[in-house]
């Protein structure tokens, strides 16, 4: 299962608990609701779980890009030098997709 759809059940989870939670403090269910509590805090760890692979990912992307820069820039080979770099923004870039703060 890729990061993504492991991040997109994670949010159904999280929205599932917080439906349950929320019918169980209508109807005065106080088990139905710490359920519904449990199952949305499990939802969230998942969706944290999966961003903190990306971001792994996304880390391993920008220093073999910066990596494969530099050596083009050595080597004065421009192909080499601009896929390196193409692969080091892609990789910060993904670290910032899954930041910490970010929903």
């Amino acid at each position: 299962m890729s990061n993504q759809s492991k991040q997109l059940e994670g949010a159904a989870e999280e929205l599932g608990g917080k439906v349950k939670g929320g019918i169980g403090k209508v109807i005065g269910n106080d088990q139905m609701r710490a359920e519904g509590k449990a199952r949305e805090l499990e939802g969230k760890a998942k969706q944290e779980a999966a961003k903190a692979a990306e971001r792994t990912k996304g880390k391993k992307d920008e220093v073999v890009g910066a990596a494969k820069n530099r050596v083009g820039a050595f080597l004065d080979n421009e192909r080499l030098e601009a896929e390196g770099r193409a692969q080091e923004l892609n990789g910060e870039d993904r670290q910032v997709r899954n930041s910490p703060s970010r929903h």
